[in-house]
């Protein structure tokens, strides 16, 4: 029964003004889980677009900020960001030396190369643990590049690589998250490039311990449609980044995307996890910057 149905004489028999104020709250509250209810992010930035500012002094900084994580760090950094309250929303990627000097880890030799898959398993097996006794439940991973081979091919690759990591990330508690990056600018050849092919990979894997990094600037040049996708696909986004577009610089009315609009539509996926600011400060003041972008991804 809804306010609207209730007589005049139904309402003089309610106890009190509390009561009634009592049933609405509950009607509201099961409106809102009924609809998914109503997120809110919490602030994060990743370090290496500040990296002239030591970790101390950044961490001392972005506390004042308001934001709540410092990511893309690696295990030597953690003591310094627990140390001053913040969190790690997504750790760093393992940097490891392949026979023949062939370094990988980094974006361009990922999981799409089954040759790889014994050296990344066996760098990326420490990582998680270190980061799970951390208290840092996510860790980034790349597909790596084309290199000739086709869609489907490193589909099946990347699939087979990363499933022989999915039970330790079960035991730990820990996500490992690809993100998804622009080949049109800044990741020439790069495999995981649109939404899609990363979400077909996710459902391959099918576990809830693999999810997607949705970078906004990458995804804007690469497809756009950034709020539809975000709407279809959010099940499959583990965390969110930021930037502008074009040149990954500031994210205010300089760029042509509606910050305020997708963090609000972020939020009403009913996610509540970390938004990365990821854009690299044009203006000389670094940190006035990047407060800007806090405030205005603060919505709601």
């Amino acid at each position: 029964m809804t306010p609207s149905t209730l007589s005049r004489r139904q309402f003089g028999t309610l106890a009190s003004v509390s009561a009634i104020a009592a049933m609405l709250r509950s009607e509201v509250e099961a409106a809102d889980k009924a609809a998914g209810g109503m997120g809110k992010v919490k602030h994060s930035v990743c370090k290496w677009c500040y990296k002239q500012i030591p970790l101390e002094e950044f961490c001392v900084a972005a506390k004042e900020i308001g934001l709540e994580s410092v990511e893309l760090l690696n295990p030597e950094d953690f003591a310094t960001v627990k140390k001053h309250g913040l969190h790690c929303a997504m750790v760093s990627y393992p940097t490891i030396e392949a026979p023949g000097g062939v370094k990988l880890g980094p974006i361009p030799k990922g999981w799409n190369r089954v040759e790889h898959h014994d050296l990344l398993v066996q760098a990326y097996e420490p990582l998680l643990q270190t980061s799970a006794e951390a208290g840092f439940k996510q860790v980034i991973c790349f597909s790596g590049n084309r290199d000739g081979m086709d869609e489907a091919q490193g589909l099946e690759n990347c699939a087979k690589g990363l499933t022989r990591l999915m039970p330790l990330c079960e035991k730990l508690g820990v996500t490992l998250v690809m993100e998804l990056l622009n080949s049109k600018v800044n990741h020439p050849d790069y495999m995981c490039d649109h939404s899609a092919w990363g979400v077909a990979l996710c459902k391959k894997i099918g576990s809830p311990h693999f999810k997607l990094l949705y970078d906004i600037y990458h995804m804007q040049i690469m497809e756009g449609d950034v709020i539809a996708t975000i709407q279809r696909d959010h099940e499959y986004f583990a965390h969110y980044h930021t930037g502008g577009v074009p040149g990954r610089a500031e994210i205010d009315e300089t760029q042509e995307l509606n910050y305020p609009a997708i963090i609000k539509a972020i939020q009403e996926t009913g996610y509540t996890g970390y938004l990365g600011q990821e854009f690299i400060p044009k203006r000389a003041d670094k940190l006035a910057s990047l407060k800007q972008g806090v405030q205005i991804c603060t919505v709601g």
